[in-house]
């Protein structure tokens, strides 16, 4: 079994050259099933909307996760509630749209549980993360409720993405945060066999300040006064991470950081 698991898209670049360039990946890597957060995709760099999430599943994505800038398009609100292929981070306060945890099954008849949920540091406010981490282990197990887990953390700092990461070592297959847009170096198989990189990186312009123009951010921070922020333009890159699994255990017996320049 092989997962592909696809950092924060950002803006139009990002989210076309992903769907241009999916289709074939999927057939030359032999994936068979494909994550993306996708919170970050719509032209304005923040939000997701219905179309782009067709977009998306035309492609060959099967799950869309999120994060902190999931409800910057006011659409997919209504749209999330009906479509179980979007998620929102699970510990957001409730009533939210949506749900932040879902189980897929694959062509192969494997299922794959994937569970969405966000940081506490430096992040929207939202219930406590390991609360929350800890009653979704106390009410589903690995190769009892589902046969693969995937747990996208959208987080800011690496010590609760590492954190949260070896809470999960054995309970899931991957743990992957995301959020940075800047891919780290730590890919790993935890000692209890949960495959680990603490960001995924982006799939966006590539000569960029996190997907944005260089100019306007560096004038923000030089000088402390607003300005817009466009997404850049550009070669694209492509990041996030493989996973190689198991499927009579569940666990990940191999991952590989993924890092391609798109013209």
């Amino acid at each position: 079994m092989r997962i592909l698991f696809l950092g924060d898209v950002v803006g139009s670049s990002g989210c076309s050259k992903l769907v241009e360039n999916l289709p074939s990946q999927k057939k030359q890597r032999e994936i068979d099933f494909v994550i993306v957060n996708g919170e970050n995709a719509d032209e304005s760099g923040v939000g997701l909307t219905q179309k782009i999430c067709e977009k998306f599943f035309s492609s060959g994505v099967d799950v869309i996760t999120s994060g902190n800038h999931i409800w910057d398009q006011k659409d997919i609100m209504e749209f999330i509630e009906n479509e179980k292929r979007i998620l929102r981070p699970k510990n957001f306060f409730e009533p939210s749209p949506g749900k932040g945890f879902e189980i897929f099954t694959t062509v192969n008849n494997f299922k794959i549980g994937v569970l969405n949920l966000i940081g506490n540091v430096f992040m929207k406010k939202s219930n406590d993360v390991f609360e929350a981490a800890n009653q979704f282990i106390n009410k589903f197990k690995l190769k009892k409720d589902f046969d693969f887990l995937v747990v996208d953390f959208h987080g800011e700092i690496t010590s609760e993405k590492n954190a949260i990461g070896h809470f999960f070592d054995g309970q899931a297959t991957l743990v992957v945060g995301t959020h940075t847009h800047v891919q780290t170096a730590d890919e790993q198989i935890l000692p209890k066999g949960t495959a680990f990189l603490c960001d995924a990186g982006m799939c966006g312009p590539k000569e960029s300040i996190l997907g944005r123009r260089v100019e306007p951010i560096l004038h923000r921070m030089k000088t402390s006064m607003p300005q817009t922020m466009p997404v850049a333009k550009g070669p694209v890159e492509i990041r996030g991470a493989l996973v190689d699994i198991d499927t009579t255990t569940g666990k990940a017996v191999g991952i590989e950081r993924i890092a391609e320049i798109i013209d």
